[in-house]
């Protein structure tokens, strides 16, 4: 979204409505891609993009094939920085740029560190903040870390709250959070879901005619930068789990594009680099990642993504981790919480394997996490306490949509 899509034609409004997108990691930009096409396409907003680098090489090979062409790269990443680098150098970096830009609302996504630092910044300079994925709680300030106290503090800062379900905006609201100011969406993974589903795209590599496939995701800090009470390190656990569950499923392929994390590359390759039915790719490109998900017979993941995904997929998912905010996902019954123990992995494995494939169905299927739109729904929001337009619809689990009156959600 360079200089050539900023040309601003006032339309309804009295002047185009200056929203300036602000992430920083892989996952922020698939789920934020669908909200900036939306947003650029409508010459009621003047769309400003803004990279603060967080996450280097992983972003830039994705976002030039969901089509963001960022006007400002803030360039903060470091090799080996810690969190508070990361927010120190992003503070900064962005306080100046809302300084000179003076955006109308700052719109952030998810718990990173990034939108953290983007929420605060803009808040110290008086700005509105926008926060898509709001509400999310596991209720455990350690698990997802730093994650959970990010979207808190965040959630603190906020003028509009894009939920991406019911649950989420209950959250919002049994913390004070003003009625008016919440919206239920569905989440924007869904909406970038339905764009790689609907590309025509060569079968990936990896997809072996006639062998089944689970796939493997691991990259949570908590997980590799934590230890068990024996001193033993969290994810290698994980990792031995897989690697018992490999070797007693040599018939499947096991498929782990790893993070770049070289901590997370080291014990993955150190554990899992001599067992034969499993590969050790490198990160994928949102679209052939999308295509290995949809064509997984299981996927053993840390992911908070991915348990969005999953059920619009119909593929069934391990959740490696002691918490999630994603409760919706086990209520749909596509995803099942399994720990951290190796045992508890192996076992998990081979009882989901054990039961009968999911039927083949049309994709993206009904899910809790949206209906592909939950773009527009913030784009109509926008204009709403722009004071244009009205108030949208929200987006409800059970498929319901509406809102009452004076904004209170329905059922």
């Amino acid at each position: 979204m360079g200089n050539r899509n900023r040309v601003c034609i006032a339309a309804r409004l009295p002047r185009p409505l200056d929203v300036a997108v602000v992430f920083g990691t892989r996952p922020e930009a698939i789920k934020l891609a669908p909200v900036i096409s939306t947003l650029s396409a409508d010459d009621r907003f003047c769309v400003r993009v803004v990279l603060t680098g967080q996450h280097r090489e992983m972003v830039h090979e994705i976002i030039g094939p969901l089509g963001i062409r960022p006007e400002v790269d803030l360039d903060i990443m470091k090799a080996g920085q810690s969190l508070n680098e990361i927010v120190q150098a992003a503070l900064s970096r962005l306080d100046a740029l809302y300084r000179d830009t003076c955006p109308e609302v700052v719109l952030v996504q998810g718990d990173t560190s990034t939108a953290f630092a983007a929420a605060l910044a803009a808040f110290h300079r008086r700005l509105s903040v926008a926060h898509v994925e709001a509400g999310l709680r596991s209720f455990d300030m350690h698990h997802p870390y730093p994650e959970e106290s990010n979207r808190r503090m965040v959630s603190a800062v906020t003028d509009l709250h894009f939920a991406p379900t019911r649950q989420a905006a209950a959250h919002l609201l049994a913390e004070g959070i003003p009625n008016d100011s919440v919206f239920v969406t569905g989440n924007t993974v869904v909406d970038a879901l339905k764009l790689a589903l609907n590309r025509d795209a060569p079968t990936y590599p990896l997809l072996e005619p006639g062998r089944e496939l689970v796939l493997i995701t691991l990259h949570r800090r908590e997980a590799w930068d934590g230890t068990r009470e024996d001193g033993s390190s969290v994810l290698a656990g994980i990792l031995r789990g897989i690697k018992e569950a490999a070797s007693q499923h040599r018939d499947l392929a096991f498929v782990y594009p790893m993070h770049r994390n070289p901590r997370v590359r080291e014990a993955a390759q150190s554990i899992l680099g001599d067992v034969e039915n499993v590969s050790l790719v490198e990160p994928l490109a949102y679209f052939e990642f999308v295509e290995l998900m949809a064509r997984a017979r299981l996927i053993v993941t840390d992911s908070g993504g991915i348990q969005e995904e999953a059920p619009s997929l119909g593929v069934p998912v391990l959740v490696v981790r002691e918490r999630t905010e994603r409760p919706e996902a086990i209520d749909s019954g596509w995803s099942t919480l399994v720990g951290t123990r190796p045992a508890d992995i192996e076992a998990a494995i081979a009882t989901a394997l054990a039961k009968e494939k999911p039927c083949p169905c049309e994709v993206p299927r009904p899910g809790p996490f949206g209906d592909g739109r939950a773009s527009a729904r913030i784009r109509d929001a926008l204009l709403w306490f722009k004071g244009f337009g009205p108030r949208p619809d929200d987006f409800l689990v059970d498929g319901a949509t509406g809102a009452s009156s004076d904004g209170a959600l329905k059922g």
